[in-house]
C-alpha cells in the first residue's frame, strides 16, 4: 500500500534482509520506481546510473556465487536491483539536453554552450576521477529508490558485499566502462529488522 507519510518513508526505513516470497513486485511496477528514484541530482544532469533488475531464478542462481555472505536476500526478495555507474555517461548527453530543448526548460542556445564545455571536459578525466563521480551519483539514485519502495509499501537491503570485479561481466555489461556501485535487495519485509542507533547530529556536526 502506497503512503506519502514522511516519516513512514524516511523513518521507518531499515534494511531487511529476510522478505515473503509469496510477494513479487512487477517490472512495470518496478520500472515505475526506478523513474521516481533517477528524479535524483546528478553532477550536469549526466545521470550515469544504470539498473540491472535481476527477477528471475535463472538470474538469482547467476547472482548467487557473487553474494558472499548476502544469500537469503537474494532467495527471498522479489528481486535484486544490481546499481552500475557508467564512466561514458556523457554519451548520453545530447540526448538528456535535447530532451530539456524539446520540453521547454532549455534553450538549444544553452544546451549548445554547456555540451561544448562539459563533454569534452568528462572525456579528458582519468578513470578514478570519473568513477568518484559515477558513484556519487548513482548512490543519490540508490537511496532515492530505497524510500521509493517505501513509498510503495516495500522494503530494501543496500549491499556492497559482492564479487565487484565479476559483476558486470557476468550481467553482459563492459567491465571497463560500468562500475559496481552496490546492489539492492527489493521486496515485501517478512521480518521487523533491526532496530538501530545514529550519533546526534550535534555530535558530527560543526557550525563556522
Amino acid at each position: 500500500m502506497k503512503t506519502n507519510r514522511f516519516d513512514e518513508i524516511v523513518l521507518g526505513r531499515k534494511s531487511i534482509r529476510i522478505y515473503d516470497e509469496a510477494v513479487k513486485i512487477s517490472r512495470g511496477e518496478i520500472l515505475d520506481m526506478l523513474d521516481e528514484a533517477v528524479t535524483a541530482p546528478s553532477s550536469v544532469n549526466m545521470q550515469p546510473w544504470r539498473f540491472i533488475v535481476i527477477d528471475s531464478q535463472e538470474g538469482k542462481q547467476q547472482l548467487s556465487p557473487l553474494l558472499k555472505t548476502n544469500q537469503i536476500q537474494n532467495e527471498t526478495a522479489s528481486a535484486m536491483v544490481l546499481i552500475f555507474g557508467d564512466l561514458q555517461c556523457y554519451r548520453y548527453g545530447e540526448k538528456i539536453y535535447n530532451k530539456a530543448v524539446e520540453k521547454g526548460k532549455m534553450s538549444k542556445e544553452i544546451r549548445d554552450s554547456q555540451l561544448d564545455r562539459i563533454i569534452p571536459f568528462y572525456q579528458s578525466l582519468d578513470r578514478d576521477t570519473m568513477t568518484s563521480i559515477v558513484k556519487i551519483d548513482a548512490s543519490l539514485a540508490a537511496m532515492q529508490l530505497m524510500l521509493v519502495a517505501r513509498a510503495h509499501g516495500y522494503d530494501t537491503n543496500p549491499i556492497g558485499g559482492f564479487e565487484a570485479d565479476q559483476l558486470a561481466q557476468t550481467f553482459g555489461l563492459e567491465q571497463e566502462r560500468y562500475v559496481p556501485v552496490m546492489i539492492l535487495a527489493l521486496g515485501k519485509a517478512k521480518e521487523q529488522g533491526h532496530e538501530s542507533v545514529r550519533l546526534k547530529a550535534e555530535q558530527i556536526t560543526e557550525f563556522k
